[in-house]
């Protein structure tokens, strides 16, 4: 395709691109609805996989000792501990130094201060490398002898593992159902243009114009239009994530939440809404024209 042409179907998508201004507006609209909240649940979905991981790294799961155990007998059990499924670390904890960690984190408490190390229990601080898998790891390790309890705190986990599965189902379906709705009012747009132009097209094909002639203005057309869509998606996509960001950050009630910042994932993010936006314009204008040119 030479210059000349290249330049007559850039003109022609956009002279076409405007010739419907409401639904124009409308294929566009719809396009950056539907990036905009697939690129909202992706995010959710990628932010909840981190936290979730980052979890992982810190989340503890304590095993107290039977209190008649040694300490000689109490650490003889690490090596148990270490090689159940999905630990990755076991750390002895003494009771003096759980009372040392007790007091540290509780400074102001004068009551707790000067307490007898024997009100405590040795134990094992145990970190795990899949958290959906903790239930299993806590019946292991409560299975070895000398483990009277385990405390973990699934609910947390099990909290964060539920959001990301939930964003990950709503996410897919939501691409899909709205990759769909987008191509369909794309295509009925430029089935208008095609349709305002049908006696033209018919004087091109009676002159001997080949179908990829007649179908390349109205593919930039689609192009044109899913790009408009992708940009402003972005925009707006950056917009709202830096707002959200920045009030979870100023939030005391959400400081458990670390959001990755937008600097970290727009390139991933700009070359998936401009791809998305592309196949979506341009998927609809070959659904479109495909019709008329099997006349």
């Amino acid at each position: 395709m030479g210059r000349h042409n290249f330049r007559y179907f850039f003109h022609e998508g956009l002279t076409n691109m405007f010739s419907h201004g409401f639904m124009t507006f409308a294929a566009i609209g719809v396009t950056v609805a539907c990036l905009l909240i697939m690129g909202t649940f992706t995010l959710v979905a990628v932010n909840a996989n981190a936290l979730l991981k980052e979890l992982e790294q810190q989340n503890e799961i304590l095993a107290y000792v039977d209190e008649t155990y040694t300490e000689d007998q109490a650490q003889a059990l690490q090596s148990q501990i270490q090689a159940a499924t999905n630990v990755t670390s076991a750390t002895y904890i003494s009771k003096e130094q759980a009372m040392k960690d007790f007091e540290a984190q509780y400074p102001q408490e004068s009551l707790f201060q000067d307490l007898d190390p024997t009100i405590f229990r040795d134990r094992f601080a145990i970190h795990i490398s899949d958290l959906a898998q903790t239930e299993a790891t806590v019946q292991a390790v409560e299975k070895i002898p000398g483990i009277v309890k385990v405390n973990a705190y699934e609910e947390i986990s099990n909290g964060f593992i539920t959001v990301r599965n939930v964003a990950t189902v709503v996410c897919v379906t939501l691409i899909v159902v709205l990759f769909l709705v987008s191509v369909f009012i794309i295509s009925n747009t430029i089935k208008l243009t095609t349709f305002d132009r049908r006696e033209e097209i018919a004087i091109m094909r009676m002159v001997g114009a080949n179908n990829g002639f007649i179908r390349w203005p109205f593919v930039y057309e689609g192009f044109l239009l899913g790009l408009t869509g992708s940009v402003i998606a972005f925009g707006l996509q950056w917009a709202l994530y830096s707002a959200v960001s920045k009030g979870i950050a100023n939030s005391d009630s959400l400081q458990l939440f670390h959001v990755i910042e937008f600097q970290q994932l727009w390139e991933p993010v700009a070359a998936t809404f401009l791809g998305a936006g592309i196949v979506i314009g341009v998927g609809g204008s070959l659904s479109a024209i495909r019709k008329f040119l099997q006349v």
